[in-house]
C-alpha cells in the first residue's frame, strides 16, 4: 500500500486464549486469521485477524501483560476493555454477520436505527461481545 493518508492500522485486544479468539473472529465475525500457526509454534508473540485490506486486530494474550513496558502503566490496561469497537459493513455483510452470531448462540442486541458515526447516519446497528467480553457494534450505512 502506498497511500499514506491517516487511517486506522490496528487494534490490540487483550484475550485469554488467542487461538480460540481467532477462531471466533474467523467463524462468527468473518475475519481472516493471521499468524495462527506461527503463534502456536511460538515464533510470534500473538496472532491477528484481518478486518480489511488496511486494518487488523491483534489478539494479545493476557500472559503478555508483564512485557508491556512501552509507556509507564501500559500493563495496567489489561482487563480494561475499550467501551466498544464499531465495524461498518455493507448491508448484506451486516445481515450475514448477525446470522453467523445467532447460529453460534452469541447474544446480540436489538437493532438501533439512525445512529451517528464516521460516515454520517448509519441505517441500522447492533451490539455483541467476543469471548473475552470486548463489546462490538456492527452497523451499515447503505
Amino acid at each position: 500500500m502506498t497511500d499514506n493518508t491517516t487511517r486506522l492500522d490496528h487494534v490490540v485486544l487483550w484475550v485469554q486464549d488467542p487461538v480460540a479468539s481467532a477462531d471466533f473472529y474467523e467463524k462468527a465475525v468473518g475475519m481472516e486469521p493471521l499468524r495462527i500457526t506461527d503463534f502456536a509454534a511460538g515464533a510470534v508473540p500473538f496472532p491477528s485477524v484481518r478486518l480489511n485490506d488496511e486494518t487488523v486486530f491483534d489478539l494479545m494474550p493476557l500472559t503478555m501483560v508483564e512485557r508491556m513496558k512501552m509507556v509507564p502503566g501500559a500493563a495496567d490496561s489489561a482487563g480494561h476493555p475499550v467501551n466498544h469497537i464499531c465495524l461498518a459493513l455493507p448491508g448484506d455483510d451486516f445481515q450475514a454477520l448477525r446470522v453467523r452470531l445467532e447460529e453460534r448462540s452469541v447474544p446480540v442486541s436489538d437493532f438501533s436505527y439512525d445512529s451517528f458515526g464516521a460516515r454520517g447516519m448509519a441505517r441500522r446497528s447492533f451490539y455483541f461481545r467476543d469471548p473475552d467480553g470486548n463489546v462490538f457494534e456492527a452497523r451499515h450505512y447503505d
